[in-house]
């Protein structure tokens, strides 16, 4: 074989869907907004057909949103994400996500892939790589991925996008670099005792975690907007 032979061998584009996912994680880590489809086809040196196949898997295991894989569709939902923000609250937040995760967790422990079974349990364990309020929702995601209603896991991701923002105008900003280590390894033994309940195909014992797992995160919401409400008084 010749250099020139070895220089395409190398340049030739790597469609292997192992290989693009794994790229296009190590992106979505770096971002928090991925390229257009044409820049990261060009960026990864892959196939536009290869690169929407691999957009596909992460958003069917929740690992995305259709409004990351596109500037138009994030401009099309900005505005009324920006209103719900301006006229809730965190609180309002939560007692959406008690009324609809329950359901989800249920939904998955009767509807989730295998596939998607693994990435639940993955997920319930916070890696070292992301802050805490990242593994949390990768988390929540791959649990509303798995319940297959994809209208349901839409309404999940924009509550958490509502959420995360409003946290802001009412929390403190660096919660994150706060939260303990105890706090963390409580929270991923709810998420276990959730991605178990899920594993085994039991729903009865998948939304009730679930449910039990959001009220004591409402408790603790309610104990820090009340301190702070105090403090500020």
């Amino acid at each position: 074989m010749t250099d020139r032979d070895d220089t395409t061998a190398t340049q030739a584009p790597d469609d292997t869907l192992g290989a693009v996912l794994a790229r296009l994680r190590e992106i979505i880590a770096e971002m928090p907004q991925l390229p257009p489809e044409r820049t990261l086809s060009e960026q990864l040196n892959v196939s536009r057909h290869a690169l929407r196949k691999a957009l596909k898997v992460l958003r069917d295991a929740g690992e995305i949103d259709p409004a990351r894989a596109g500037r138009r569709a994030l401009a099309d939902r900005a505005p009324s994400s920006t209103r719900l923000v301006q006229s809730t609250n965190p609180l309002e937040v939560m007692e959406m996500r008690l009324m609809i995760e329950p359901a989800l967790a249920r939904l998955a422990a009767l509807r989730a892939s295998p596939d998607e079974i693994a990435r639940i349990l993955q997920t319930s364990q916070s890696p070292s790589g992301l802050s805490p309020s990242q593994a949390d929702q990768e988390f929540h995601r791959a649990v509303a991925a798995g319940s297959r209603n994809s209208l349901a896991s839409e309404l999940h991701i924009l509550l958490h996008r509502v959420q995360n923002d409003a946290r802001l105008r009412f929390t403190d900003s660096d919660a994150d670099s706060r939260t303990t280590e105890e706090r963390v390894r409580m929270r991923d033994d709810e998420h276990r005792t959730i991605a178990e309940a899920i594993a085994a195909r039991d729903p009865d014992r998948a939304e009730e975690a679930m449910y039990e797992h959001l009220e004591r995160t409402q408790r603790k919401l309610t104990g820090r907007l009340g301190s702070r409400s105090t403090d500020a008084a």
